[in-house]
């Protein structure tokens, strides 16, 4: 069984879409799974949530559960499947239930500032 262990990420963290800042928290979650890079989930609460359009992607984890996605749209492009969130995510993962997650990229960045 794979270990899922969340904690708060320390500081502040930003994400940046097309050199916009779409959220800046310092609420957000460090989860680490196994042997793989930890992953920053902040709340949607401090999210711009009208830049992100849901999508019909959804991905399964067994550990965490059913992930939904959503595409990034700004002035500039569109990221398709940019960030996805656990609507329901399973016992292990509860804590991340209302927060979103980013795929790093050329045109999306998480930072700690």
């Amino acid at each position: 069984m794979t270990n899922i262990r969340i904690r708060k990420a320390e500081g502040t963290w930003v994400v940046r879409s097309g050199g916009a800042v779409l959220g800046e928290t310092s609420n957000a979650l460090e989860l680490s799974e196994g042997g793989l890079d930890p992953v920053i989930y902040f709340p949607r609460g401090d999210i711009a949530m009208a830049f992100l359009d849901r999508t019909s992607k959804t991905t399964r984890c067994e550990h965490k559960g059913e992930a939904s996605y959503f595409s990034i749209a700004n002035k500039s492009s569109v990221t398709e499947n940019a960030a996805w969130s656990y609507e329901n995510p399973k016992e292990d993962a509860a804590e991340i239930k209302g927060h979103l997650a980013f795929v790093l990229s050329d045109s999306v960045k998480v930072e700690q500032v």
